[in-house]
């Protein structure tokens, strides 16, 4: 069985390299074209550093896998027996040992991540002008995520653990509880304790701008509490902006890079589509569907784990409750593979609600094609996917077809004037 279980993994991870390799090859040959409705926006230039800033990021990306890949198999294959003994000689309770576990698992992969990152960002985007972090910014945020992750880690492992102990026959139902009222808890207080650790955010200085996004909240019915910017030109040149909050009140964070890139009807336009998002309860069904998947996988992990044979899949005779999670988690990850295209669909289709909710509530499609061409060419961004593995991947309709649609919607909307006697 345990055979099989690499086969199929290497079939998927095979899946995602030939996907890849489709991808680019397209690219390559289709890269130097202008794509409709980008006419006068592209230079030949610009179409030469996407392609290269695309296959640049891709090798990366494939080498990061690669070497990912490597190392999951090794572990697992390998190495999980004796660092599960390892975490058990340690001593401490069940709970205690569940901590440790997770949080060794967390300091190992940041630090065999960092090699990667470091060349992402002081090689490669550096390289297309994109980087403006400094070595000292790039350490401090190093520490606070890492500081961060190893709380919530511990956190997070220590009240799962603790439930499973105190429920150990409807521990699924318990945690699945938990881990819910924490992401949310997490969405309200993300804005105001963790990312002001990162970035300063003060209200819109832009004259005017903060008059006209609340114009166009109330016409949508959306209560904003404030409408800040913050400073991501620091680390980064790439744009754009994002809604936070719980409830009806929202806050809205544009970057300090999208307000210099875009006009007024622009920056209302992206805003606009990101309502959409809200007005047609995008985010809410979104939640729903995955905390429904999160109850499903909880029962299934329940079921699972307490398999005595569940161990031997990875050729192990026994294994904790902590690496029966990792094993767990790795044969998920295969599982869920085959429903990535499904995923990717759904989440375009709202995509272009959101875009068509946009264009009804500024009665300006031209606006929101116009920032999609300039967000595209400032931000390098491919725009010639392969359409196989955008319907595999992309969360969101290429960009061509989208500015393709908008400007469609456009003209009907100026055909229709013209028939107004």
């Amino acid at each position: 069985m345990t055979a099989v279980i690499i086969v199929f993994y290497l079939i998927t991870l095979g899946a995602g390299f030939f996907l890849r390799a489709l991808n680019l090859r397209h690219l390559k040959r289709y890269g130097s074209t202008v794509p409709p409705g980008f006419e006068g926006a592209v230079e030949p230039e610009t179409l030469r550093k996407t392609v290269a800033y695309t296959l640049d990021q891709s090798r990366l990306g494939l080498a990061e896998s690669l070497f990912d890949a490597v190392l999951l198999l090794v572990f697992l294959f390998g190495l999980l027996p004796a660092y599960d003994r390892w975490i058990a000689s340690l001593g401490g309770s069940f709970v205690l040992s569940g901590i440790l576990f997770f949080l060794g698992l967390t300091l190992i992969q940041t630090f065999l991540g960092i090699p990667f990152d470091l060349y992402g960002t002081f090689r490669l985007e550096v390289r297309y002008g994109f980087n403006t972090t400094s070595p000292g910014l790039w350490l401090s945020d190093l520490a606070k995520s890492t500081l961060i992750a190893v709380v919530l880690t511990g956190l997070l492992v220590a009240g799962a653990f603790a439930l499973v102990a105190w429920s150990p026959r409807f521990w699924w139902l318990w945690v699945w509880g938990f881990f819910a009222l924490v992401s949310l808890f997490l969405m309200y207080l993300s804005p105001y304790v963790i990312e002001p650790l990162f970035n300063r955010f003060e209200p819109v200085t832009e004259e005017g701008l903060e008059d006209e996004i609340r114009s166009l909240c109330e016409r949508a019915g959306l209560r904003v509490s404030r409408v800040m910017q913050v400073d991501a030109s620091r680390r980064s040149r790439h744009s754009n902006a994002y809604f936070t909050g719980i409830g009806r009140v929202k806050r809205i964070v544009l970057y300090d890079t999208l307000i210099r890139q875009m006009s007024h009807r622009e920056i209302l336009a992206v805003l606009a589509h990101e309502i959409g998002h809200w007005k047609k309860g995008h985010i809410r069904r979104r939640l729903i569907l995955t905390e429904a998947g999160a109850l499903a996988g909880s029962w299934l992990a329940w079921k699972l784990t307490g398999w005595e044979g569940f161990p031997g899949l990875v050729g192990m005779t026994d294994a904790s409750f902590a690496a029966r999670l990792v094993i767990l988690g790795f044969l998920g990850s295969i599982a869920s593979f085959p429903f990535t295209p499904l995923s990717s669909w759904l989440s375009r289709r709202h995509e272009r609600e959101a875009d068509r909710f946009a264009t009804d509530i500024t009665g300006d499609a031209e606006a929101l094609a116009s920032a999609l061409v300039k967000l595209s060419t400032e931000n390098l961004s491919n725009l010639h996917p392969h359409p196989l593995y955008a319907a595999f991947y992309y969360s969101h309709p290429p960009v061509v077809e989208r500015v393709g649609r908008l400007r469609a919607m456009a003209s009907a909307g100026k055909a229709g004037e013209a028939t107004v006697p």
